[in-house]
């Protein structure tokens, strides 16, 4: 049934595959591909196209480019012949030579077994070294035999279904360094378990921060102005001490929540000593708002306490240590202008300590954490919230730190900084100090840190529950062994010196049905026709004419009064059979009421005595 309705789907114009999925129910189609169904194997997605846009965003927003990050694409494996299978030997990965097929690279992750009637298909895409200046498409297709049980098979025999997912992708040559940015995801917490607060503490209609923190979901206008800029931007999803940072010229780090191995923290001042500038969007964190912020869930009957704040600060104070830069536990909320641009700080932290050298910019704010506390408030004056700096030794980066990233965030901006995101991105990638920064009237003395208190981990707290780096000790968390980085075994290519098909959304749906060919019930007709595929368009339907043009119209008009007829007669014929059982049944007799009898009791007759 489920590959029936996925293959039968419509698609719907200018929606991503995330979105709408295979598109539009048809289930006059899928009711005729049921009848001449056969068990076999499918695919979803069936074909992989990095190049198709909107539906395969965000494959589409970006070619890939030799020494990238992989880009990874996961498929389901539908198995119609049996509730359990398996993959016969490994996939193949057939590259199209005529289509310069072999300029790419592929690798597998897929289950060992299909349970229940289902499993997956990880596919890793990469660039040769070859291709690392050549410009292009390259296709290829990939090959899986899917074997299950036979039915009422008793000496062990199989049923087999092979299945082609096609793959068609665009390379172009690696771009320079200054162009190609690195956000860090692994230190960002997934769909929280635990309780991480919201980053602006305004929003108390939506208290957790359950976005994800990815660029393509609450930062995909973030990331689509900076594509719109020119640059590259790749996602890490594992450790500092897994990606060469020569590659990249700066790492992005927007509202960490998690910790940092001690190897990671040795890395990142080697790379950045080295050419990698860092630029990092904190948030807020106080140890007192978490404990005033804490609720009654009335699920688990228990008081949620949050295990960090809107960024994880003390970790973050750990990793910049080693430049003597810090932020403090400060809370603070107000607009602002700067350069010429209206800005909002919303729930942001301050700089507690920066490097003499540095340029630090501060704004007058409210105290927001004063106002959470106590319903008091209070106005503070000179808040560092920007700082930019050089790294002083020959060849090294920069770092930019800003207190608030609300700004990036799509859930709740109010007023976005990609214009300061474009400036820093200037002062990191190039060099060049944005004068409105350098030479602002906002601009102070960098903050020592001396007489503040250094933020300090909540008591408590149960981060390392769902933490990848800390793990539970007996005299307290402790950071795990360092994960070793992801390793690919590349498929040996077995090249085809063959033309790969045209259109690859049409070249599969389900084996031995063909969709152009089913036969449709005569009163197919009266429905809204599909028109065919123009060139450029993905799978778009229409109704000719408007919504109900023309005879369509007078048929429906028609058949209405039918359907009124037959539902009048179904309510009749439903009173008819009502009214013959109620005729039907024995009256029941009424019983007789007695009357009751009153008992008059003779009295004598009074007489007056004296």
């Amino acid at each position: 049934m489920k590959q029936a309705l996925i293959a039968s789907a419509r698609r719907l114009p200018g929606v991503n595959m995330f979105e709408q999925g295979h598109g539009k129910l048809d289930l006059l189609r899928a009711y005729q591909i049921l009848n001449s169904y056969k068990p076999q194997a499918s695919l979803s997605p069936s074909y992989i196209d990095l190049t198709e846009c909107p539906y395969m965003w965000p494959y589409c927003s970006q070619p890939i480019y030799y020494g990238g990050m992989p880009t990874i694409v996961n498929v389901t494996i539908l198995n119609g012949m049996g509730v359990t299978g398996r993959i016969v030997d490994k996939p193949d990965w057939q590259p199209y030579l005529p289509q310069n097929g072999d300029n790419i690279e592929v690798a597998f992750s897929y289950s060992s077994v299909l349970w229940p009637w289902s499993g997956y298909l990880a596919i890793s895409i990469s660039v040769t070294k070859k291709a690392a200046s050549w410009e292009g498409i390259a296709q290829g297709h990939v090959m899986i035999t899917i074997a299950s049980p036979a039915e009422e098979s008793k000496n062990g025999a199989e049923q087999t279904s092979t299945v082609k997912l096609p793959i068609k992708v665009k390379i172009i040559p690696a771009p320079p360094r200054s162009k190609r940015i690195l956000w860090d995801q692994y230190h960002n917490l997934r769909y929280p378990p635990g309780y991480f607060p919201r980053d602006n503490l305004r929003m108390k209609n939506d208290p957790l921060d359950w976005n994800g923190d990815h660029i393509h979901t609450n930062f995909r206008d973030m990331y689509q102005h900076l594509r719109s800029m020119g640059y590259f931007v790749e996602v890490l999803g594992s450790p500092f001490t897994c990606f060469d940072a020569n590659q990249y010229g700066t790492l992005l780090m927007v509202d960490s929540e998690e910790e940092y191995f001690p190897e990671e923290v040795a890395k990142l001042r080697r790379d950045v000593d080295n050419g990698l500038s860092l630029i990092v969007f904190s948030d807020w964190y106080n140890t007192s708002v978490m404990r005033k912020v804490k609720f009654y869930d009335e699920n688990t009957r228990q008081w949620w306490m949050p295990d960090t704040g809107g960024a994880n600060i003390p970790a973050l104070n750990e990793l910049l240590s080693v430049w003597n830069m810090g932020f403090s536990d400060g809370l603070y909320e107000g607009d602002f202008t700067l350069a010429s641009h209206d800005m909002y700080y919303a729930s942001g932290c301050s700089i507690a300590k920066f490097p003499e050298d540095g340029i630090v910019i501060t704004q007058t704010f409210k105290d927001q954490g004063l106002e959470v506390l106590k319903q008091e408030t209070a106005v503070v004056e000179n808040v560092p919230i920007l700082g930019l700096y050089q790294i002083p030794a020959e060849g090294g980066g920069r770092i930019v730190l800003y207190g608030d990233s609300n700004c990036l965030d799509d859930s709740h901006r109010q007023k976005d900084c990609f214009w300061l995101l474009d400036a820093l991105l200037q002062y990191t990638s190039y060099g060049v100090t944005p004068p409105s920064l350098s030479h602002s009237g906002n601009r102070q003395r960098p903050p020592s840190g001396a007489g503040s208190p250094t933020p300090e981990r909540m008591e408590g707290n149960h981060l390392h529950r769902y933490s990848k780096v800390l793990e539970a000790r007996l005299g307290g968390p402790e950071p795990r062994a360092l994960p070793a980085c992801p390793h690919l075994s590349w498929a040996k290519p077995q090249p085809l010196n063959e033309t790969a098909p045209s259109n690859l959304w049409k070249h599969q749906k389900l084996l031995s049905i063909d969709l152009d060919k089913v036969v449709l019930p005569n009163f197919r007709s009266n429905r809204p026709q599909v028109r065919p595929l123009s060139p450029g368009e993905s799978g778009a339907w229409d109704i000719p004419g408007g919504i109900m043009p023309g005879r369509y119209n007078q048929e429906v008009g028609q058949t209405i009064p039918v359907f009124a007829f037959l539902g009048a007669m179904v309510v009749l014929a439903f009173f008819v059979v009502q009214i013959n059982k109620a005729k039907s049944r024995p009256k029941r007799r009424k019983p007789r009421v007695k009357r009751p009898q009153l008992m008059q009791q003779v009295h004598p007759p009074k007489t007056p005595s004296v």
